[in-house]
């Protein structure tokens, strides 16, 4: 880490998903983060990552807090909270700002930054993070981080993510009613990325597609920074819905289905092998062939990779992304995902599992856990970053809805830390 804390600090990540809602609770100090606990529950109160029903949500947040209480130990007061959805937007813009002295320093980055925050966005959106790419000294560009270094101007180039306000807005309410503040909101896929990425694969080029319940989100790297984010409004759910209609049998049956003998590449599968699908409204069980579920899984999945793939076209990256893709997500898990992937993005692929962490890892070791541990990672840097200004304020600062669009020029440095 690159700034130590003198004493051990609590850190929870509130991972709020279509599906399911995931409390990650870690323990912070200088040796870096240790995983004390964690709480799961399934969630029907979020449709494609935007919250739908309050009341269901609120329940889930708080069987899921009580359960991460309970098994670490600790009382949870402050939480850092992912948002995700299709409401989400990403936009290039650059910073200017005079170097106040002869070298670079925190100050007039955070100045560039907020330069490049400073354009007009719709009145029901708000900036979430401001995500530098590089930053020109001078003439001299393709820097990574300027303190330190001799020059009379600076220049910030980033990619803003924006978001619907209200959206921010509810979720805030949410944790709120739960008698929790939230100290800071996050970008869901960056968080995700952030735990399961090694720094030379940010380096050389990377894409992440996380496959949520609700959605699936696009993160590419390219020369270290973030190049562009985006979300796809299909998941897991959408591959569910269509196995609960072409087998006719109910949504709780097909999501069993899906998770215990769905495969994405029907090619891998025997032609004998043969499953049981419960009928539905007093059908009988019937016995069919284990392809037929894979025929119906195929081309959803098929349909997801092709978006990314057109998605990452459009950005004109898609030679620069060198090292190939990381699947994080639940839906990441089935059987001929990987496979799959390979076939339609034509670069290597591999899960993502979280890494840098200490304690019960085999409580986060999947996939499905990249977004709630890469919440504690960013909450751990940020105390970091506070505790190294000497400012202790800034770490329990909660993000009310009178202002929730918070400072994150931190964010960058949490991805240049050595964790």
């Amino acid at each position: 880490m690159t700034h130590s804390l003198t004493t051990p600090e609590i850190v929870v990540g509130l991972d709020l998903g279509t599906t399911k809602v995931s409390a990650v609770v870690g323990e912070v100090d200088a040796d870096g983060i240790t995983i004390l606990g964690v709480g799961l529950v399934p969630c029907r109160g979020l449709k494609k990552g935007v919250v739908s029903n309050i009341d269901w949500t609120v329940r889930s947040i708080r069987e899921a807090i009580d359960s991460a209480q309970t098994m670490a130990g600790v009382e949870i007061r402050t939480v850092y909270v992912g948002v995700a959805g299709s409401h989400i937007r990403s936009l290039p813009s650059d910073g200017v700002c005079a170097v106040s002295g002869r070298e670079v320093t925190r100050a007039d980055l955070e100045r560039v930054l907020e330069g490049a925050r400073a354009i007009p966005v719709d009145a029901d959106r708000m900036i979430l993070h401001a995500l530098p790419r590089e930053y020109v000294v001078d003439n001299q560009d393709g820097i990574r981080d300027p303190i330190g270094m001799s020059g009379v101007r600076l220049q910030a180039r980033v990619n803003l993510v924006t978001a619907a306000t209200s959206c921010v807005q509810n979720v805030i309410r949410c944790v709120e009613r739960c008698g929790l503040s939230v100290a800071d909101v996050v970008l869901e896929p960056l968080a995700s990325a952030g735990a399961v990425l090694s720094d030379d694969e940010k380096e050389i080029g990377v894409a992440v597609i996380d496959i949520g319940g609700g959605t699936t989100d696009l993160m590419l790297y390219a020369d270290g920074g973030i190049a562009h984010t985006s979300v796809i409004p299909a998941g897991g759910n959408n591959i569910t819905s269509d196995v609960a209609a072409g087998l006719r049998t109910p949504v709780a049956e097909a999501e069993r289905l899906k998770r215990m003998y769905g495969c994405a590449l029907g090619r891998m599968i025997a032609d004998d092998e043969e499953i049981e699908v419960p009928g539905v409204g007093g059908h009988a069980p019937r016995r069919v062939a284990r392809r037929l579920l894979s025929d119906i899984i195929e081309p959803r999945v098929e349909e997801i990779f092709s978006e990314a793939r057109r998605r990452i076209e459009e950005t004109g990256l898609l030679e620069q992304v060198s090292s190939g893709c990381v699947l994080t997500g639940g839906a990441a898990l089935m059987e001929g995902m990987i496979e799959c992937a390979e076939e339609i993005l034509g670069m290597p692929v591999r899960l993502g599992f979280p890494v840098g962490v200490r304690g019960i890892v085999q409580l986060v070791q999947g996939p499905q856990h990249a977004t709630g541990v890469g919440l504690v990672r960013y909450g751990a840097q940020h105390l970091a970053e506070a505790y190294s200004r000497g400012d202790a304020r800034v770490v329990v600062a909660p993000v009310t809805d009178a202002d929730v669009s918070v400072n994150k020029s931190g964010f960058w440095s949490w991805f240049r830390a050595a964790f």
